[in-house]
């Protein structure tokens, strides 16, 4: 049977690390998981609660497309308590996942065709997502200097119908501080590109607070989702943040892709956002872990680093260790027992020279993990 030239997109390169993984662990190894952008800790308890209560007395069905009322408020209310933004309810979108997100945001913005700005490194869906859709990412390389986000003049005259940016970033968990993000927005709008911003490691951060483009402008997408801070992974369901005449065109694309994110993740939702005191203490090893990991990658040998503001990833240069980073990904995982991701997955170009090592997991794993390096480092010489 024949396929269509809109399948033709490249593997999420992690997730093929993770079936290594699985399949090392299966033969009886004990891996240490770096490679995945996943939070060790489940759903909150309240969440959980709240769901068997509801299953007990509602069918659970379809909801509205928009997402349950209650859930939209909650989350507009949550950008009054974090940015001092006031936010109407009617302009959140609830999705399925923050992939839906970008699936609905896409469809929404752009025609087959159109070129969007996508900085390099980053998230590796979206450029798959754009190419399924019939648009053409458009990768933008990133500066260390920059500290790995992009900067007006990297699409200055590209004729870009979009631009899409990250902070906290995935890789790199760098950020963007208001003026910077500012001008990013100012220079796509000059262009008359759309602007998005994803925001689903907000909440992560551990030495300033991360700046919304809701700050800034209401003419932007916002993507979010409550698998990082909110500990939901696979509970599948995040939110869009939109201008007010786009909420009936989201509305009807979503009728149509989704009918309704799970209802389910829905009620879960909702009780998660007030469980402030488990999440706070998710953070908190978190940023633990972060304090261990840039201590221990630079003396096992990865030292070429930009600091991490925010997400759990840090991002490494190591090209004066190899120019295979996947070859070097598969030896580090059979040699040491420890699974990182290669930076093709976020940057084609430069990526053979890059690792992704996230920090998710508990402080115990993190700790055994760095050890585990360093003796791999040792005997390689």
């Amino acid at each position: 049977m024949r396929n269509s030239t809109r399948s033709r997109v490249d593997p999420f390169i992690v997730m093929d690390v993770m079936e290594a993984a699985r399949k090392a662990e299966e033969a009886g190894r004990h891996i240490i998981h770096m490679e995945v952008g996943q939070p060790s800790t489940g759903a909150p308890k309240a969440a959980t609660e709240a769901l068997k209560t509801a299953l007990d007395q509602d069918a659970l069905g379809y909801t509205v497309a928009l997402g349950l009322p209650a859930l939209r408020q909650r989350i507009a209310r949550l950008y009054g308590e974090w940015y001092d933004v006031d936010l109407n309810p009617e302009r959140v979108v609830i999705t399925p996942g923050s992939s839906g997100g970008f699936i609905l945001a896409f469809t929404a913005l752009f025609d087959t065709g159109d070129r969007v700005g996508i900085g390099a490194p980053g998230y590796p869906s979206y450029r798959q997502i754009l190419k399924a859709l019939g648009m053409v990412p458009v990768d933008l390389p990133t500066a260390p200097e920059h500290r790995y986000q992009p900067v007006a003049e990297d699409f200055a005259g590209m004729d870009l119908a979009g631009l899409m940016v990250a902070s906290p970033a995935n890789p790199t968990g760098t950020m963007l501080d208001r003026d910077a993000l500012g001008a990013l927005i100012g220079a796509a709008q000059g262009q008359g590109a759309a602007f998005i911003s994803d925001e689903i490691y907000h909440g992560l951060e551990y030495e300033k607070k991360a700046v919304t483009a809701l700050e800034i402008s209401d003419d932007v997408y916002v993507i979010n989702s409550f698998s990082k801070y909110f500990s939901m992974t696979g509970w599948r369901v995040g939110w869009l943040v939109v201008p007010e005449d786009h909420v009936r065109v989201l509305e009807r694309i979503a009728q149509n892709m989704f009918i309704c994110a799970p209802h389910a993740s829905q009620v879960a939702a909702l009780a998660a956002m007030d469980c402030d005191d488990e999440l706070q203490a998710n953070l908190e090893v978190y940023r633990r872990n972060r304090a261990l990991m840039l201590e221990g990658l630079p003396k096992a040998g990865f030292d070429r680093i930009a600091p991490p503001d925010g997400a759990f990833y840090v991002y490494a240069d190591v090209s004066d260790l190899t120019g295979d980073s996947r070859a070097f990904a598969a030896e580090i995982l059979d040699k040491a027992g420890v699974a990182v991701t290669p930076g093709l997955d976020f940057d084609p170009a430069r990526g053979a020279t890059t690792l992704r090592f996230s920090y998710a997991r508990s402080t115990a794993d993190i700790e055994e993990g760095l050890a585990r390096l360093a003796r791999f480092m040792t005997e390689r010489g």
